[in-house]
């Protein structure tokens, strides 16, 4: 039961950063909108504070790997444009498909492994594979920012001058 209510919770999720990826594309970018969701996440890490949700550490390698690996799609589909002297995240049908086959791959994976692995180590697992996976996204998308930042402030100075 918990693992349906838990993989509902994980649609329902991912329909909101659908909806607020494609939000998020019509504003400009800025560092902060960029940095702050991996530093709210981490509070999450609190979870392992209770025994339940401890995790070994070949559990913990194996979801921070899975989870690194999952991040290369989010990272090659998140791009930056600039549009009117300001930074932008461009739009990226992909990125929805991805996002829902990753969806679709974290339920299965869930299913499976919830077979062998205590509900509150999975959960910890779980959070380990999301947190190695927008970790290592967000820094290359603000690596990207302040590149394209760099670039933009360049241009202004050489316009002015």
């Amino acid at each position: 039961m918990m693992i349906v209510v838990s993989s509902i919770l994980a649609v329902v999720m991912a329909v909101i950063v659908m909806a607020v990826r494609i939000k998020s594309s019509e504003k400009p970018a800025t560092a902060k909108k960029i940095i702050l969701p991996p530093i709210f996440m981490s509070t999450g890490a609190l979870m392992f504070l209770f025994p339940m949700f401890r995790v070994t550490g070949a559990e913990f390698l194996e979801a921070i790997t899975v989870g690194m690996i999952f991040s290369i799609f989010l990272i090659k589909t998140s791009k930056f444009e600039i549009k009117d002297d300001k930074i932008y995240i461009k739009r990226s049908k992909s990125f929805v498909f991805i996002l829902i086959a990753l969806l679709i791959i974290r339920i299965v994976m869930k299913s499976i492994l919830s077979t062998t692995i205590d509900y509150g180590a999975l959960s910890g697992m779980f959070w380990i594979l999301a947190f190695g996976m927008i970790v290592p996204w967000r820094i290359a998308m603000y690596l990207s920012f302040r590149k394209l930042s760099h670039q933009l402030e360049a241009s202004n100075h050489i316009q002015l001058n």
